[in-house]
């Protein structure tokens, strides 16, 4: 029923936590683990830019990388792709172009005012997606 899993990763700390969460699910599963990162150009990728983090697309391949390493010590059959665009919007039409049948995705834990402005990657992955979605909360909150 589950073959294909995708995480959707940018290297924070809930993103890590759901790379072991989704690399122990396609190890028990014996699913292909398709991992993707999102170099960010949506209405608030400017707000997490600054001059030590301008290189967004280096930061999405780096959290590929890192997740892949990861999956591939599990001898796990793993696919990357770095895609260009809006977070949410992007890791839901690789789970529909890619006939996925299940994303893991962390969370980053927002609240109040921050969370109404800009809203949460994670629950637009889970109003919008195509299939089931994992969400693995950040331990850390």
């Amino acid at each position: 029923m589950y073959q294909d899993l995708l995480l959707a990763t940018d290297d924070s700390d809930g993103a890590r936590q759901a790379t072991e969460h989704a690399i122990e699910l396609a190890d028990r599963l014996g699913a292909t683990l398709h991992i993707v990162s999102v170099s960010e150009d949506g209405p608030h990728s400017s707000e997490k830019q600054d001059a030590m983090r301008s290189d967004t697309e280096g930061e999405a391949a780096e959290a590929l990388e890192e997740a892949e390493r990861a999956a591939t010590q599990r001898d796990l059959e793993v696919t990357t792709t770095v895609r260009h665009g809006v977070p949410q919007e992007e890791i839901v039409d690789v789970a529909e172009v890619n006939a996925i049948d299940m994303i893991v995705v962390g969370t980053e834990g927002r609240t109040g005012l921050d969370h109404l402005v800009v809203g949460s990657v994670a629950e637009e992955i889970v109003r919008n997606a195509p299939v089931p979605v994992v969400t693995v909360r950040d331990q850390a909150e």
